[in-house]
């Protein structure tokens, strides 16, 4: 099978499509062709050999822990009503995501249903999960005005769609007037440029300030959404794209009377049926049409150009590895085509 494998840690350009022996399940085991390999953020920190919540990993490596595709073989102890299901799973801890074989535990396999893209499924094996752990940690309400500064990035997409469907007031804001562009899909009731001087003034203008942040994104840009908070506001971290978290003290608690929360890890598990049962929600929105994520796809050959442009903020949504098909380019699935930039 083909496989993309890091042989050092550095540039996207040491990420390098191998040959390597096919994959054979063990007991308990599913083999999966990989029809679509997730791409996370963490990927590039890894490829770079920077520890953060995994250690840098042994090399060589196949990055990658999101898959989607069709069982074609099953270890022993294993039913054979598996085989031909399409499926899609978290790896966990363990990479060899991007490829074109996975193996994992039949306990992790989750059922994609024929209508819903393989991309589709990773999306929401993936940051989907978070989004819906995000949402039922803190539920947005018909009476929230909720901010997303990150909302033209997978997870942001669906925590935009999560509060209009509870019927809040939706602020969307991503950074530079491409990314802005990509939002008018969503139909939020402001959308805002948070590289552009006065971002905030002009929500608050256009809201008279806001009642909850989904924050992604962190530094400066998380800072200012605080700081757009009415009295009695809540703000909800799961990541600092920015590089460094939303800084905040107790003052700012105190003195204004709202409240933070960071939403991964403990907390997330303790929900009913753990990161597994957020997977399976979040794939069952993505299956009624509730949920419509965010995609840009790369072939799997072209996985460094993939992390180049996650890197770079080029990419909008998901980003997601596919198996290459004849004359397949590069796209977004649910927003405007992409051009070869990277």
């Amino acid at each position: 099978m083909r496989a993309i494998r890091l042989h050092e840690f550095g540039p996207p350009t040491n990420l390098v499509l191998d040959e390597v022996p096919d994959l054979t399940p063990a007991a308990g085991q599913a083999r999966v062709v990989v029809e679509a390999s997730g791409v996370h953020l963490l990927d590039t920190s890894l490829r770079r050999g920077e520890p953060g919540p995994m250690p840098a990993p042994e090399l060589p490596t196949i990055p990658g822990r999101e898959v989607a595709g069709v069982v074609d073989r099953v270890g022993p102890g294993v039913g054979d009503s598996w085989l031909g299901r399409r499926v899609v799973a978290h790896l966990g801890m363990v990479p060899g995501g991007y490829a074109e074989q996975a193996v994992t535990a039949v306990g992790s396999l989750l059922p994609v249903p024929d209508h819903v893209p393989f991309p589709a499924a990773v999306a929401a094996v993936g940051t989907g999960r978070t989004a819906q752990g995000v949402l039922e940690l803190e539920p947005p309400t018909p009476d929230d005005v909720v901010l997303v500064p990150s909302a033209a990035g997978g997870l942001g997409w669906l925590l935009v769609q999560g509060a209009q469907a509870a019927g809040a007031t939706v602020v969307a804001a991503a950074g530079g007037p491409d990314r802005v562009a990509a939002l008018t899909p969503l139909g939020a009731d402001l959308v805002a440029d948070y590289t552009e001087p006065g971002w905030a003034e002009a929500v608050r203008a256009g809201t008279g300030g806001v009642t909850l942040v989904y924050d992604g994104v962190g530094g400066d840009v998380g800072r200012r959404a605080l700081e757009l908070l009415r009295p009695g506001g809540r703000l909800v971290t799961f990541g600092y794209s920015a590089g460094a978290p939303t800084r905040f003290d107790t003052s700012d608690v105190v003195s204004r009377s709202i409240s933070v929360g960071w939403s991964l890890g403990p907390r997330m598990q303790a929900l009913p049926g753990g990161i597994r049962g957020l997977a399976a929600r979040a794939l069952d929105r993505v299956g009624a049409g509730a949920w419509r994520p965010l995609v840009t796809t790369y072939p799997l050959a072209e996985a460094a150009c993939a992390h180049a442009d996650l890197e770079a903020r080029r990419a909008l949504g998901k980003v997601v590895l596919v198996r290459q098909q004849a004359g397949q380019s590069r796209r977004a699935l649910g927003g405007r085509p992409l051009g070869s930039a990277g």
